[in-house]
C-alpha cells in the first residue's frame, strides 16, 4: 500500500518541521519553495531575527532530532524574566517556581532553519525549488508548470499565503498601527540569562539574552511602536539614530543593564492581529499563514509549532480508511487548535489595549494588578505553565 503524501508549500521554519514531522511519521512528505543558504555563521555575528523558544517547542524539535543539531554556544536559556509596568507594577519569573530548568530559549532563526535543512536533506524529501501558482481541483501548478497532486496540501508560506487566497480559505486581519523594531546591542552590564520587558503605555520593549560577544555582553531588542514613532526613528541618518535609540533605551530600561550600544543593523516590521478558518477540502494552514498575535509574548513562533505539531498528531491518530485530506480530519485540526489559538490571541491583544489606555483607574489597576501576581506563586506558576505550552 503506497504512502499517502503530503505537499508542503513553504520552506521556512514551520514548513520545514511539518515535512520533517510528516517523514519521520511515515508519510510521503515533499517541500515546495525556495531555499535558503545558511553557512556557518562567522564569530559574533548573529541573525537579526532570534525566537523564544518554549518548553513545550523545544520539546517537540527535540523530538524531531534538530534541537541537538544545533549550536549549543549560540543557544541562550532565560532562566528568569522581569516585566515592568508603566508605574510600580512588576512580575518576576523565575524557572525554579515551576521545577523547570528554563523558562524559553533564544534562538536565532538561522541556526533553527540551518539544522532542519540538514535533517529534511539527511531523510531524502523532495524539495520543489520553485513557487506555487495556482490550486485547481485539489492539484498544485507551479510556475514552471508543473503539477503536483498530493493527498494534503499545507500552507506554511506565511502572513500573504497564496495557498489560503488559492483555497479560499477565509481571513481576517487587523493592523495595530504598530511597528516592531529589532537590533541586537552591547549591554554594560551581564544579563544573567534574564529576559527583561517594559510596558510604557504606547510602546512595549523586550531585552533578551543572548551569547557574549568580544565585545562584550549582548542583548537582542524587540520594541514595538506606534508607526509615526517607529518611522521618524528609522528616517534619521545612521550615527543620529543609533545614538536616540540608546538615549531611549537607556531612559525606559532605567539603566537595568547600564548603557546599551548598537551592534547590528536595525529592521523594523508592521505589526497585525490575523485569524482565519485554518482549512478547506484537501487543504489546511499552520503558523502565520493561519494567524498572527503581537509579538509582546513572544509566542508567533510557539503558536505555529504548535499548529505542525498538531497537524501531525491528528493525522496519525486517523482511522485508516480516511484519507489525509478528509474533511472530517482536517476539521478535528482546526477544532484542536482553536483553544490554544484563540486564547493566545486575547491574552495578547487584551494586554496590548490594557497597557495602550491612558486613564487613570486603568493604569491603576494593571500595576496594581502586576504586584498581586508578583506576590502569589500559584498565579505565576499558571503564568509560567502558559507561557510553555
Amino acid at each position: 500500500m503506497s504512502k499517502e503524501s503530503v505537499l508542503v508549500c513553504g520552506s521556512g521554519i514551520a514548513g520545514l518541521a511539518m515535512a520533517l514531522g510528516l517523514a519521520k511519521a511515515g508519510f510521503h512528505a515533499e517541500l515546495l519553495g525556495p531555499r535558503s543558504t545558511h553557512r556557518v555563521p562567522a564569530n559574533d555575528v548573529y541573525h537579526p531575527r532570534v525566537y523564544a523558544i518554549s518548553s513545550s517547542s523545544q520539546a517537540f524539535l527535540d523530538g524531531l532530532g534538530i534541537w541537538s543539531m544545533m549550536d549549543a554556544s549560540r543557544v541562550t536559556p532565560v532562566e528568569t524574566m522581569e516585566v515592568y509596568g508603566d508605574a510600580s507594577g512588576v512580575v518576576h519569573l523565575h524557572a525554579w517556581q515551576a521545577a523547570q530548568t528554563a523558562l524559553a530559549w533564544i534562538v536565532e532563526s538561522s541556526e533553527l532553519e540551518r539544522a532542519l535543512q540538514q535533517a529534511v536533506q539527511v531523510f531524502g524529501i523532495a524539495w520543489h525549488v520553485e513557487k506555487f501558482q495556482k490550486l485547481e481541483s485539489r492539484k498544485v501548478h507551479t510556475e514552471s508548470g508543473r503539477v503536483l497532486t498530493p493527498d494534503l496540501l499545507v500552507g506554511a508560506d506565511g502572513a500573504k499565503s497564496a495557498v489560503r487566497s488559492a483555497a479560499g480559505i477565509s481571513h481576517q486581519s487587523r493592523a495595530y498601527g504598530d511597528q516592531g523594531l529589532v537590533v541586537h546591542l552591547n549591554s554594560e552590564l551581564p544579563h544573567q540569562n534574564v529576559a527583561l520587558q517594559w510596558f510604557t503605555g504606547d510602546t512595549v520593549l523586550a531585552l533578551l539574552p543572548m551569547p557574549d560577544t568580544t565585545e562584550g555582553h549582548q542583548v537582542s531588542m524587540v520594541w514595538s511602536m506606534p508607526d509615526d514613532m517607529a518611522k521618524t526613528l528609522m528616517a534619521l541618518p545612521e550615527t543620529e539614530r543609533n545614538h536616540q535609540l540608546e538615549r531611549r533605551l537607556l531612559a525606559v530600561s532605567g539603566g537595568r543593564l547600564g548603557r546599551l550600544t548598537v551592534r547590528s543593523p536595525l529592521f523594523g516590521f508592521p505589526l497585525f492581529l490575523e485569524s482565519s478558518a485554518m482549512v478547506a477540502p484537501g487543504v489546511a494552514l499552520v503558523s502565520d499563514a493561519a494567524h498572527r498575535v503581537h509579538p509582546l509574548a513572544g509566542q508567533g513562533l510557539n503558536l505555529g509549532l504548535g499548529d505542525v505539531q498538531g497537524l501531525l498528531n491528528v493525522l496519525m491518530a486517523k482511522e485508516a480508511y480516511r484519507a489525509v485530506g478528509d474533511t472530517r480530519v482536517l476539521h478535528r485540526y482546526r477544532r484542536a487548535r482553536a483553544e490554544p489559538i484563540l486564547a493566545m490571541s486575547l491574552a495578547t491583544d487584551g494586554l496590548h489595549k490594557i497597557f495602550a489606555n491612558s486613564t487613570a483607574p486603568v493604569a491603576w489597576g494593571r500595576n496594581v494588578g502586576m504586584r498581586v501576581v508578583d506576590n502569589i506563586p500559584l498565579l505565576k506558576r499558571m503564568l509560567i505553565g502558559g507561557a510553555g505550552r
